[in-house]
């Protein structure tokens, strides 16, 4: 059995459930699931695959995310079987394709701003958990829903993760 290393960096836990719906979904794989925020440098030679989610919070991914790289690029160049993925509520927007890497915003600032270019990239859109923000989170994620035409009723939770697309992902991510 193959064995994969999922890691993480997320704010709100959507990022972790998705990781855990395509660990589901590839019992084939024996995956380990690490918060990316824990860990420093890691030997990621010992797991045949890796797969990175992180979310987007006020139009940025964690700085976590980007030590991680740094600080393991080498290993991350060396494999063909490591992939990466982004949560955001952006992606809602299937429609607009802002749930595409070429048509993310934020997966084009990535490309830009890391040293590595993974080969496989998805793109999901993530929940909004509005009874579980404190004030000011409330209120400006209000803004922003606002001014993208979102949910604005703050006493709901509502999950915009396209379940299917993640399913098509996790295929893809065994194709590598």
């Amino acid at each position: 059995m193959e064995k994969a290393l999922f890691l993480y960096s997320s704010r709100e836990g959507q990022t972790k459930k998705i990781l855990n719906y395509i660990k589901d979904e590839l019992d084939e794989l024996s995956c380990e699931c690490r918060d990316l925020h824990e860990i420093d440098t890691i030997d990621l030679a010992q797991y045949d695959r890796v797969l990175i989610g992180a979310s987007i919070r006020y139009g940025h991914l964690n700085k976590k995310l980007y030590q991680f790289i740094e600080k393991n690029l080498h290993q991350l160049k060396s494999s063909d079987k490591v992939a990466f993925f982004c949560v955001n509520l952006t992606a809602r927007k299937e429609e607009q394709g802002k749930d595409t890497p070429e048509g993310s915003a934020y997966i084009q600032k990535f490309l830009q701003k890391s040293p590595w270019q993974p080969k496989l990239i998805g793109v999901f859109a993530g929940a909004l958990y509005y009874p579980r923000y404190g004030f000011f989170d409330k209120m400006m994620i209000k803004l922003i829903m606002t001014m993208t035409g979102g949910e604005t009723d703050t006493t709901k939770e509502v999950e915009y993760t396209n379940w299917n697309k993640v399913s098509s992902f996790a295929k893809k991510f065994m194709e590598l």
